[in-house]
């Protein structure tokens, strides 16, 4: 009996070390390079000019590239970015804008004639800038 006894407060015991365990890694929190995603991004926000048309395509293109730079880095799951946005979409404070950068980062790759203009390009680039503090990397 005392064997039976002392059986079960070992199981128990094993049980709760198992659930610290996961609570422990399943809540870890990744840390970025601070000053390395800082300083990318704000050669970023520099190379964004009123008179270059072409930057804005560039700024909000490179953004794009930051923040999924970063969503990769924390491990979230997706073979695209869309993907991996979605994953982590729980984690943006203004999930409608973040995508709608996106939307026009892809509009941009994909559609031969997309144009933008310089206000709608930092626009952009301010949405990522608070999906990447959002996310801990700035």
């Amino acid at each position: 009996m005392p064997s039976v006894v002392l059986l079960i407060f070992a199981i128990i015991f094993i049980g709760i070390l198992v659930f610290i365990a996961i609570s422990v890694t399943g809540n870890k929190v990744y840390e970025f390079d601070r000053e390395e995603y800082q300083a990318d991004f704000l050669a970023i926000e520099n190379s964004l000019t009123k008179d270059n048309e072409l930057s804005f395509n560039a700024s909000v293109i490179e953004a794009d590239k930051l923040l999924d730079k970063a969503l990769m880095e924390m491990g979230m799951p997706g073979k695209t970015m869309g993907e991996r946005m979605k994953a982590a979409s729980n984690k943006f404070s203004s999930n409608n804008s973040v995508w709608y950068a996106h939307k026009m980062r892809n509009a941009i790759a994909h559609e031969r004639n997309f144009k933008i203009d310089y206000n709608k390009a930092a626009h952009a680039l301010k949405a990522y800038r608070q999906a990447l503090k959002d996310l801990g990397a700035i």
